[in-house]
């Protein structure tokens, strides 16, 4: 137990170093970063407006009120801004596979996993961070709740949570590079995209797009399951409770196949 605690101080100090290194190397460029949160911040504020368009016309969705789903887009937004500014690196697996970087990476007696999480950081996701946090307040001053220190202290484990899902969610998909070997691999973008239907509730689909974005791509568990437990919806309390278990679900099917991968990874040779 002293070796596994030792082990994972030594990969968070090292994951905070790389990171600090990622982050002064950003922002010598402060035109890009300017542009990269505001293009962020941008696209979210118009995702929102066309929300509100959409509720110009009908009350509510489904039973949900602007304001709550206001809440799931949120949730949408803020984990994905913390899965971009602190585990942008996901996105770089392909390019190490295809160039033959991996090799590098695991010449370090250092966690391969830890060192392609922290090999990119993702301004984009502070422009995300910014919009998402603050439509979650808004989104919250608009709903008569009643909050208890439990129900405060739940609220920050489902966020944790969602982070963790999203985050295992792109590091999985992007390690099919290890199987699609080709540049313009689409599978990320393609699971990434399922998370628009995430942004809306869950039983406005049919039973086959429930399946897929609550069980087989469980997006649900970062936007709607938490909305309805913070909502008080009915019969969503215990589904609630799964979401810790999704996470860690997601992210061991996530490792196995990073080594999976790992095991199959050939190099690029001569």
């Amino acid at each position: 137990m002293r070796l596994i605690l030792r082990a994972w101080r030594r990969n968070a100090y090292l994951y905070r170093r790389i990171m600090g290194q990622n982050l002064r190397a950003a922002l010598e460029y402060q035109s890009d970063f300017l542009l990269s949160v505001g293009s962020a911040m941008l696209t979210q504020v118009l995702g929102l407006v066309f929300l509100g368009v959409v509720f110009s016309r009908i009350p509510t969705i489904n039973g949900w009120g602007f304001w709550q789903i206001v809440f799931i887009y949120a949730s949408i937004f803020l984990t994905e801004g913390f899965a971009s500014l602190f585990f942008e690196g996901t996105w770089r697996i392909g390019y190490f596979v295809n160039h033959g970087e991996l090799d590098r990476i695991l010449l370090r007696p250092l966690s391969p996993a830890v060192q392609l999480l922290s090999s990119a950081i993702g301004m984009n996701g502070i422009g995300n961070l910014l919009v998402g946090g603050v439509m979650i307040g808004e989104s919250l001053t608009h709903v008569h709740m009643v909050w208890t220190p439990g129900k405060i202290l739940f609220s920050v484990i489902l966020l944790l949570s969602g982070i963790v899902i999203r985050t295992s969610i792109n590091f999985a998909s992007n390690c099919s590079a290890f199987w699609v070997k080709n540049a313009g691999n689409a599978v990320p973008f393609m699971v990434h995209s399922i998370s628009e239907f995430a942004k809306y509730p869950l039983t406005i689909y049919a039973p086959a797009l429930q399946a897929l974005v609550g069980i087989v791509v469980p997006y649900a568990f970062i936007g709607y399951v938490p909305a309805g437990y913070v909502f008080s919806t009915s019969g969503m309390a215990w589904i609630a409770v799964l979401c810790p278990l999704v996470a860690l679900y997601c992210a061991a099917v996530a490792g196995l196949i990073l080594r999976t991968g790992l095991r199959q990874y050939e190099s690029t040779g001569n």
